[in-house]
């Protein structure tokens, strides 16, 4: 649970809807991510459009883990081994280790309006390479003086992913106006068994060793209220920074 000073971003069910158009707008957002599964991308893809619907333009660009150590664990997709592949990177999870990436030039620069981080959760928090993103020297000058920020995909544990892309990104100087998690279906047992299922064929499965399974990753209905998100700050952006965040 979140500390009582820090409040939860609402679920994906709670998203606030999008009110009138930016039709005139010409705010800058970039829209940051890493993804394996391409679930982060997805995400991307549908935020985007609404910000662009809205009038706004937007940078996409794509975190590369380019690290000698962890490169190789996500050469291939699906993993040879994937409950050996989700294993090996705990450790570094756990030490919050950062490793060397590669981002384009124009996620390394400022002059954004708006910039959304979105984040896999790995091992409870943050994934290894939007953290090394986050706290790259780089990044002061994306974040600094700019609103931002978090958009959190995972299968659970959002709260400790969300808490560390907020603190990061204040650090880096950023404005901190608001945040969203969409989390995979299932419980806790069967959302896992799912998503290794998935990593280690690459097809949604109905079963795994025997017991049904739902389907993980983003529904539609998720990446729709991915685009209401963003409509509600594309809205907004005009506005004070006090007026994005929640309320």
């Amino acid at each position: 649970m979140s500390p009582a000073t820090t409040p939860d971003p609402p679920s994906a069910n709670h998203a606030a809807r999008p009110g009138p158009g930016l039709r005139e707008a010409s705010a800058r957002v970039l829209l940051v991510h890493y993804t394996y599964t391409q679930q982060s991308l997805a995400m991307s893809d549908a935020m985007a459009d609404e910000f662009r619907e809205r009038g706004c333009e937007v940078t996409q660009s794509a975190i590369e883990l380019v690290d000698k150590r962890y490169a190789p664990r996500f050469s291939r997709f699906p993993m040879d081994n994937a409950f050996w592949g989700v294993l090996r990177m705990l450790p570094a999870q756990l030490l919050r280790k950062t490793g060397e990436i590669e981002i384009a030039p124009e996620a390394r620069a400022g002059g954004y309006d708006l910039v959304c981080v979105i984040s896999p959760t790995w091992w409870l928090t943050t994934s290894l390479p939007v953290r090394s993103f986050l706290k790259s020297p780089t990044t002061r000058a994306v974040l600094e003086g700019a609103r931002f920020t978090d958009v959190v995909v995972c299968r659970r544990y959002w709260g400790g992913n969300h808490r560390t892309v907020k603190k990061l990104g204040i650090e880096r100087g950023g404005e901190y106006v608001d945040g969203i998690h969409f989390a995979y279906a299932g419980g806790q047992i069967r959302s896992l068994m799912s998503l290794i299922s998935y990593l280690g064929s690459g097809t949604y499965r109905a079963r795994y060793f025997g017991v049904p399974i739902p389907r993980t990753n983003l529904s539609d209905a998720q990446l729709d209220e991915g685009r209401a998100f963003a409509a509600t700050l594309a809205n907004r952006l005009g506005q004070p920074v006090s007026s994005l965040r929640p309320t």
